[in-house]
């Protein structure tokens, strides 16, 4: 019995001497050893042409300036006085912030999706790469990835976006070396203000602000989730264009955060519930100020080009959102209350609704999106229409009523006698305005509207409403717009005719007057006062007061009207805009409303000629100051343009013409320190009132792009007079009544003032025919007439 410690037998026979032989080995066996030699062989070359490969290829990986010296495309951002952004404009719309300032909250959303192990690895995550190889060969659910935040920041900065073993090779590559360039919390600063999040949004910060209209610092922990969720497929994920899908992928992202111990149970709780605001339209902004945004960036661009657009240039102008809220607020007020006093031109379109409900809400939708909504001007579609009641449903998809007065603007059209596109019915797509729970048919003006308000001290403008709206008409009708002043420009004749020895008593014959072709510098010309009424003699005040063009003729007639055109030059109007013709007196040139805010800031100021100026400083993305206003100061001898004597009495009479004339509405305000003008032009085609308080200048204007009648009954009176004294309501508000101090070189005799060398009885004290005045009035008739003639 053999040992079970013997050994084997042998497997070969002894030879002839009894020595053990051993067997040659197979063909088949040879082929399998030189095969597993080669395969190894190969396998070792393989690693090491790996390692050479990376080897060579990790020096030529491109340099990391771009991230060491992280400077972004930055946009070109406007804001208010008081620091609210009015406007940005740049292709991407970034805000730079540092680690130290993004909230801990927002850090751990993008970790909790993007990577978890951020802080753990050195580049590339072996682990999730692993754990996304498993996941994707069993085939559950969607496929995952394994790129880190680094790996990101790689394919973002230096690679293309292809799907290749090459790339991917690269990717890790400049992953590992970012890693020992850059740390970590560089890198996750670099990620955060880098990536696209929709909505031309680079960066979380710029994200925050567009779609939840927040600095990033005061965002929620749903917010954050949701902003977290955009890095992976903005368009997919993006709560404006996609709100399910994008609320699904934060609901996840909330479970991460709780899964990881990020957030606790109940701010898990919290946040799953919370109803988020999302901004539906990003490119709104905290203040109506598109025409601003859009002034600020032109003068911008005529210093610094194209790198307007990416250097992160700030911008702040000088309007305050306070005043810019209400311009805009009054404006569209007094365009709207002329809509209803006017013909309602009918819907803006007709549809056939379906029968089908799914279908009709299609068909809804989809005019509804040709027809968007104007602020609170509504675009609705008609479901029923009778002469006593409207049912309409609004793009939100609230089915609103409108009854009683509500009817009132488009009551003529809902006869059934009207043929069927001159109806409000079923299909019609109308607007509508709310006014308190009450909801009323209305329509889309097709006048235009300019407001501007600027300090009477330095030209600060603190509001400007340059149209009705931006997105229907680019046009600034508070920069752009030449129109006649009317009698809004009478003022500046009478300021002149103090300088020739008129005075506010100078008696004046309110009658008719004509003149020869020679005189007007075209055909003969008879005009007439605005109302047709002649009051005969009345001094040049009450002349002003009441706004009588008979008055005002006759004392450009007198005094020149070539001297009157190059007076007015002191004021900032232009000479070949005004030209010297009799009609001048009526307000016949061309002025801007922005031209009449600093014409009448003179008057209230005291005789100082101040510039409307908007930007007060421009500083780069570090808050380096790189240009700064310094503008022209009333008080300054060196700016005076008139007499301080010449602008006391004009303010005098001026403070009149709102007492007792055409602008007494404004009494409403119960001040004793605001005075100002109305301006109609000729056949009602321009409407104006130009006023002021002593520290507040405000110009108002409505009138059609293509000049037509307004309306026989409008006035500047009643259509731009309600628009300033809406916007002064609030804006004088905590203001003080400032009295004003009668200025040395004037007196007051009886109820009237005079300049000290010009007492009653001398200098003109009526503009009668030759002969009926008193000597010095005779001489200085003499005077002017040698000088015209």
């Amino acid at each position: 019995m053999a040992s079970s410690n013997s050994a084997p037998p042998p497997t070969n026979p002894p030879d002839q001497n009894g020595k053990q032989t051993r067997k040659a080995p197979s063909r088949s066996s040879r082929f399998f050893l030189l095969a597993g030699l080669s395969v190894l062989g190969l396998g070792v070359t393989g690693v090491l042409l790996v390692v050479f490969g990376l080897a060579m290829a990790y020096p030529n990986l491109p340099e990391l300036d771009t991230l060491t010296d992280y400077r972004p495309k930055m946009p070109l951002r406007i804001f208010s006085a008081d620091n609210v952004l009015i406007g940005e404009f740049g292709e991407e719309r970034r805000n730079l912030v540092r680690i130290k300032d993004i909230p801990d909250v927002m850090k751990k959303a993008v970790l909790a999706i993007e990577d978890d192990r951020f802080y753990e690895h050195g580049g590339v995550d072996y682990t999730g790469i692993l754990r996304a190889g498993l996941h994707n060969a069993i085939g559950s659910g969607g496929k995952q990835g394994a790129s880190t935040i680094t790996q990101q920041v790689a394919r973002n900065f230096f690679l293309s976006s292809e799907q290749t073993i090459k790339r991917k090779v690269y990717e890790m590559l400049l992953a590992w070396k970012i890693e020992k360039n850059l740390s970590k919390d560089q890198i996750l600063e670099v990620y955060m203000n880098q990536i696209y999040l929709g909505q031309r949004a680079y960066g979380f910060s710029s994200a925050a602000q567009i779609y939840f209209g927040k600095n990033l610092r005061d965002i929620s922990i749903a917010e954050a989730a949701m902003l977290a969720g955009l890095p992976k497929a903005p368009s997919a994920y993006n709560p404006v264009v996609n709100p399910k899908r994008a609320r699904t992928r934060q609901q996840y992202i909330l479970q991460r955060m709780h899964e990881l111990g990020y957030i606790s149970d109940k701010q898990y709780e919290t946040a799953k519930a919370e109803e988020l605001k999302v901004k539906t339209d990003s490119s709104e902004f905290g203040v109506h100020a598109e025409y601003v945004a859009e002034l600020a960036r032109q003068l911008v661009y005529e210093q610094f080009k194209e790198d307007t657009y990416t250097r992160g240039l700030n911008v702040f102008t000088t309007i305050t959102k306070a005043d810019q809220d209400a311009a805009y607020l009054a404006l569209r007020k007094g365009v709207m209350d002329y809509e209803r006093r006017h013909a309602y031109r009918g819907p803006e379109a007709y549809i056939d609704i379906p029968a089908k409900k799914e279908e009709a809400d299609d068909a809804i939708e989809t005019v509804l999106a040709e027809h968007p909504d104007n602020d609170d001007l509504i675009a609705a579609v008609v479901l029923s229409a009778t002469p006593q009641l409207i049912t309409a449903v609004t793009a939100s998809g609230d089915e609103i009523k409108i009854s009683g007065a509500g009817l009132e603007q488009g009551r003529s059209w809902l006869s059934d006698k009207n043929p069927p596109n001159k109806r409000i019915r079923r299909g019609a797509v109308i607007r509508v305005l709310q006014e308190g729970k009450d909801w009323l048919v209305a329509q889309m003006p097709e006048i235009e509207s300019a407001f501007v308000a600027a300090s009477t001290q330095d030209g600060a403008i603190k509001a400007m409403v340059g149209g009705f709206d931006y997105n229907r008409n680019k046009f600034n009708h508070v920069t752009q717009a030449w129109r006649q002043p009317g009698s809004s420009f009478k003022p500046f004749i009478y300021s002149a005719s103090l300088e020739r020895g008129l005075s506010p008593a100078t008696i004046i014959n309110d009658a008719p007057i004509s003149f020869d072709a020679g005189q007007t510098g075209g055909q003969a010309w008879e005009p007439k006062n605005y109302d047709g009424k002649y009051e005969g003699p009345m001094t040049m005040r009450k002349g002003l007061t009441k706004s009588k063009n008979m008055i005002s003729i006759r004392i450009l007639h007198r005094i020149g009207a070539k001297y009157g055109q190059e007076y007015a030059t002191r004021f900032g109007f232009d000479a070949d805009k005004n030209p010297p013709y009799l009609t001048l007196a009526l307000g016949a040139g061309n002025v801007t409303p922005l031209q009449m805010a600093g014409a009448y800031a003179v008057f209230a100021n005291g005789g100082y000629k101040v510039s409307p100026y908007l930007i007060s400083k421009v500083t780069d993305a570090d808050g380096k100051i790189l240009s700064q206003a310094h503008p022209d100061q009333a008080g300054d001898e060196k700016n005076r343009v008139i007499d301080e004597r010449n602008a006391f009495l004009m303010d005098s009479m001026l403070k009149d013409v709102v007492r007792f004339g055409t602008a007494a509405k404004a009494n409403v305000l119960g001040r004793r320190d605001i005075a100002g003008k109305t301006g109609t032009t000729n056949d009602s085609i321009d409407a104006w009132f130009a006023g002021y308080q002593p520290k507040l200048v405000g110009i108002a204007w409505i009138g059609y792009d293509q000049p037509k009648n307004l309306g026989n009954r409008e006035t500047g009176g009643g259509l731009a007079l309600p628009i300033w004294i809406s916007y002064m309501q609030k804006a004088l508000k905590s203001i003080p009544i400032e009295e004003r101090a009668v200025p040395d070189g004037v007196m007051l005799v009886g109820d009237e003032y005079y300049y000290t060398e010009n007492p009653p009885g001398t200098g003109v004290n009526n503009l009668d025919a030759p002969g009926h005045g008193t000597p010095a009035e005779e001489k200085a008739k003499d005077a002017v007439k040698n000088e015209l003639f």
